[in-house]
């Protein structure tokens, strides 16, 4: 989930994304220019910066999906591919998936729980 106060928009236009945890910020000049990325800029950079770096930019908070009977998880911006991910991993081999929001005071639902 990628919310508007880690974005800054500087006079070209081109946002930029920080990171304190990096003491670090970013034009997205590149995901724009070079990735064509458009719109979900943003989030390409999130998604390269969390795989990278093994966390997220400032004020990015992923759903977080983990399995209860191996070590396969991952983490999304959005809820529909981190729920698709939990239900295909539940159904292909019977284990109980966690599917956490990325709100604090978001449940933490159970996939493939019987």
């Amino acid at each position: 989930m990628v919310d508007e106060p880690a974005l800054d928009a500087p006079e070209d236009g081109v946002p930029t994304v920080s990171c304190s945890r990096c003491n670090r910020e970013w034009d997205l000049h590149y995901e724009l220019d070079e990735l064509y990325a458009g719109n979900r800029a943003v989030e390409q950079f999130a998604l390269d910066h969390g795989r990278h770096t093994g966390h997220f930019p400032d004020d990015v908070t992923p759903w977080v999906v983990d399995c209860r009977q191996c070590p396969d998880g991952d983490r999304y911006l959005e809820e529909r591919p981190a729920r698709r991910w939990a239900e295909t991993h539940a159904r292909h081999t019977g284990h109980t998936v966690e599917l956490q929001s990325p709100t604090e005071d978001g449940p933490t639902e159970r996939i493939g729980e019987e």
